[in-house]
């Protein structure tokens, strides 16, 4: 993580800590923000189309499940995950043959199909408002609004965003304000709304939360 990443993660700790006192104690012991963008893509700089089909691929599947489909699918381009038109004219049957499903092939040609003629053009993406990439994003089939965002937090780094349908972010709420149940959407907004404009920071915070909530009551401790 370089420099200056380190400086707006202190910058966004301090803020969010004056901003919110129980989230302040959650960061105090948790530590430094460790939120990265994941850059992976050999097509694309940032790695957009890359996570774009491993987010198709690793819908309803474990993590290892997911992991083994997409490195069959980035097998069958020897090694590297195949181009959007290398993509789109193999047959349903190889497709099958690395572990995807019949929606999920959809799914990706859709994907490719847009990314080759025009109609998505990712490397535009990283200069839109966190909306406009949304609604680009949800064009394609199989891409909901969750998956916007994540892809608007891992991968365009945006620091402002609260995934409000993330059942982690759910749940840390839940334990960080003793509510008796999940938040609904409209009232995690509403005790978000301290934590702008590092939202984005204040989820990683809840992720690291709840987890460390689920392994302390799974140890007794």
């Amino acid at each position: 993580m370089n420099d200056e990443l380190k400086s707006r993660h202190a910058e966004a700790m301090r803020a969010l800590a004056m901003a919110d006192a129980r989230l302040g104690a959650v960061i105090a012991d948790v530590g430094p923000c460790r939120l990265g963008v994941h850059t992976s893509g050999p097509f694309h700089t940032p790695g957009y189309f890359e996570s774009l089909v491993e987010s198709i691929v690793s819908q309803q599947l474990s993590v290892k499940a997911a992991d083994t489909i997409f490195g069959r699918v980035v097998a069958l381009g020897g090694g590297k995950l195949p181009r959007p038109a290398e993509l789109l004219v193999m047959p349903e049957e190889t497709l099958r043959g690395a572990g995807l499903s019949g929606p999920k092939i959809k799914y990706l040609r859709d994907l490719c199909e847009k990314v080759t003629a025009g109609a998505l053009v990712l490397e535009e993406l990283s200069a839109l408002e966190d909306e406009a990439v949304i609604e680009r994003l949800r064009a394609v089939k199989g891409v909901g609004r969750w998956t916007a965002e994540m892809f608007l937090i891992f991968r365009l780094g945006r620091p402002d965003v609260l995934p409000v349908a993330d059942l982690g972010i759910q749940k840390g709420m839940k334990l960080l304000f003793n509510l008796r149940k999940d938040p609904a959407p409209e009232r995690m907004e509403k005790l978000a709304r301290p934590w702008r404009p590092y939202r984005s920071i204040a989820c990683w915070y809840l992720w690291r939360f709840y987890e460390r909530s689920r392994a302390r009551a799974g140890s007794g401790g």
